[in-house]
């Protein structure tokens, strides 16, 4: 295949509730839609992770748009693909921007599916035909209120509870957590908020019976992370210093982590995000897919990841109902005591619904090898 003619629009879609972490709190998410195009008219569907400030990496919608239209999209453009394996050896010379590049790089891979005519789980060499669904709670008003969002969630069925923590809303939170909900599979995301000074504190979270403490030191740490894991029970999980197959290796050399959060934005694309699993399944390192509140597109593509047979515990991916009024793609993604179905349609298996996505788009951009850049007002 050929990609012949790339589309960047950009979303503005208001979620469901305000989401917020110890880094900040997000009400209306906009994010870049990626479509690419082949010789033959068939295309394919991608979406950035990034935010509109530089929160949870160094990278925005901004960014991500420069690097796609300067570089990334040039690059591709016009090459003969065989395999999107070889879009990661295009892109080598350019120097992170995962977000930017995972946008694109999911986009050739959900064409490269449809082509073949399997879904983009088959493509993976996934095997699951139904995946376990948690569920990822911000920060609430009161312990009160999370309490009552958590027993909402827990008779839906959802696998696992994630709740954010940060200094001040931590020790005594998983206390009165546990209090309500003593067996409920839980799990505290730290999000970067605490350093080794904090030890004595992280140690005393063990008497929780966790599943895991995720990112609880810097978002570039690997080292500090290894010292900590010795001093706590709790199983750390890695999210934010985790962008390579390299960081994989070297934080499960030095010891940092027990289990390892992969989201295919943050790491670089689908390519990359085979690659981490394999390692980890190697070295008997559990698994999992987080999230970056994704609309369908974004959702569609962990669905497929989360077949791989290392991911054994449950992500990050709900259902389109907790996010959206109404999600981008036909049909929604739906959560049933806990799980997803995985689609078994061609590429991703849900359909992006373009009346919808035109009343969402605020600006759009179409890139093509006859016509060079054209900007093309949204609808």
């Amino acid at each position: 295949m050929i990609i012949k003619e790339v589309i960047v629009r950009r979303l503005r879609m208001k979620m469901k509730f305000q989401f917020t972490t110890s880094f900040g709190t997000i009400e209306d998410k906009e994010f870049l839609l990626i479509e690419v195009k082949d010789e033959n008219g068939n295309n394919g569907w991608g979406e950035s992770g990034a935010f509109q400030a530089p929160w949870y990496t160094e990278e925005t919608i901004e960014t991500n748009r420069h690097m796609l239209e300067d570089f990334l999209i040039p690059a591709l453009l016009n090459k003969e693909i065989e395999h999107p394996d070889q879009v990661s050896e295009i892109f080598s010379p350019y120097k992170r921007n995962n977000m930017a590049k995972a946008a694109i790089e999911t986009a050739v891979w959900d064409l490269y599916a449809r082509n073949k005519g399997i879904p983009l789980a088959t493509a993976l060499g996934g095997m699951n035909t139904k995946i376990e669904v948690g569920v990822s709670i911000g920060i609430q008003d009161s312990v009160e209120d999370l309490l009552r969002v958590i027993d909402r969630h827990v008779n839906e069925g959802y696998k696992r509870i994630k709740v954010k923590i940060m200094p001040g809303w931590d020790y005594d939170v998983i206390r009165k957590i546990r209090q309500q909900f003593p067996t409920v599979p839980l799990m505290a995301d730290a999000n970067s908020a605490y350093t080794l000074n904090d030890i004595p504190l992280l140690k005393r979270l063990d008497e929780f019976n966790l599943m895991m403490i995720e990112q609880p030191l810097g978002s570039d740490d690997i080292i500090d992370h290894a010292q900590l894991q010795k001093e706590i029970r709790t199983p750390i999980c890695l999210d934010e210093s985790i962008l390579s197959y390299e960081d994989t290796r070297k934080a499960i050399e030095l010891g940092s982590c027990k289990i390892i959060n992969i989201k295919i934005s943050r790491v670089g694309g689908l390519t990359e995000a085979k690659r981490i699993h394999d390692l980890c399944k190697e070295h008997g390192i559990a698994v999992w897919c987080g999230g970056m509140l994704e609309a369908g597109v974004g959702r569609a593509h962990n669905i497929a990841l989360s077949t791989l047979d290392n991911f054994i515990l449950p992500g990050d991916t709900a259902g389109s109902s907790r996010y959206w009024e109404r999600d981008i793609i036909d049909p929604e993604v739906v959560v049933e005591d806990g799980y997803i179905t995985v689609p078994e349609g061609p590429g991703i298996g849900y359909e992006p619904n373009l009346e919808i996505i035109r009343k969402l788009t605020i600006s759009e951009k179409t890139y093509s090898t006859k016509s060079g850049a054209c900007l093309s007002p949204p609808e």
